[in-house]
């Protein structure tokens, strides 16, 4: 292999590297609190429970901005989470009255609430 050869390909490998590093923290450094609130505002609403695997992971998408999510623990709230029919969770109850059950994505939960993706 020719020297500029391997420089162009070495250098390739580096670039590779570089943009691959660079994604990986994205939402992790990314502050939710704005995505957050504006769920809340728009009438998102979050039924769960504290044993829920799939809750757990919820949760940990939003980090600290989950504290502004409405959120209703359904192992403390079970009369709240009965009168609202939830059978499955996660659930997510829409302003607009559609449910939707398990984990979602944020562009899912913008798309369903106008919300500016994160």
């Amino acid at each position: 292999m020719k020297k500029r050869d391997m420089i162009f390909y070495v250098g390739g490998i580096i670039v590779v590297l570089f943009i691959a590093g660079c994604g990986q923290n994205v939402l992790t450094d990314f502050n939710l609190d704005s995505f957050a609130s504006c769920l809340t505002e728009n009438g998102a609403e979050m039924y769960g429970a504290s044993w829920c695997p799939h809750c757990t992971d919820q949760k940990e998408l939003f980090g600290e901005s989950f504290k502004l999510i409405d959120y209703t623990e359904c192992t403390t709230d079970q009369q709240k989470c009965e009168e609202e029919g939830i059978q499955y969770l996660p659930t997510w109850k829409f302003a607009d009255g559609t449910v939707t059950t398990g984990l979602k994505s944020f562009s899912s939960l913008a798309e369903k609430t106008g919300c500016k993706l994160p």
